[in-house]
């Protein structure tokens, strides 16, 4: 299980709505919306 960087919410990689890489690392979320605020300001969210 991977945190969802926007909400913080738990997510199955397998059964993720959606990834992004940034900075060598892969993201996974919960939503599509959650993907798209990411995907807007990674730097924001990345730690």
């Amino acid at each position: 299980m991977d945190k969802d960087p926007v909400c913080g919410m738990m997510v199955d990689p397998k059964r993720a709505a959606g990834s992004s890489p940034y900075g060598g690392k892969t993201y996974y979320f919960c939503s599509a919306g959650c993907k798209s605020t990411f995907d807007r300001n990674p730097a924001k969210f990345a730690k």
